[in-house]
């Protein structure tokens, strides 16, 4: 309800949200890909392989936060983002970021 007590138009702010997700996906999605191939290039050793599959789990985790995010978006208005998945969108952010420049540095 508005302030005069209309209800409100959403608008194309769903879609809008919508869509920022995917383009979050998107681009977490070609960090991930280019940290597991800078982090596969080396011997190979235990080290490597498990960093890769850090970096994959973490991905894996903020493409469910997402996929159920624009599912939301799609149904119609969702309510707000769950403070647990806000925080858990940021971790794996965040992770994605370090793993990122753990690989470069």
């Amino acid at each position: 309800m508005t302030r005069y007590g209309e209800p409100r138009d959403a608008g194309l702010q769903p879609e809008r949200t919508r869509l920022a997700w995917r383009r979050t996906t998107l681009a977490s999605s070609v960090v991930a890909v280019l940290a597991l191939r800078q982090a596969l290039r080396g011997s190979g050793g235990p080290v490597e392989v498990v960093g890769a599959a850090i970096i994959a789990l973490v991905w894996l985790a903020f493409l469910g936060v997402a996929h159920r995010r624009i599912r939301e978006l799609a149904a119609g208005r969702p309510p707000g983002l769950a403070p647990r998945a806000a925080v858990a969108a940021v971790a794996c952010t965040v992770a994605l970021a370090l793993f990122a420049m753990a690989v470069i540095v």
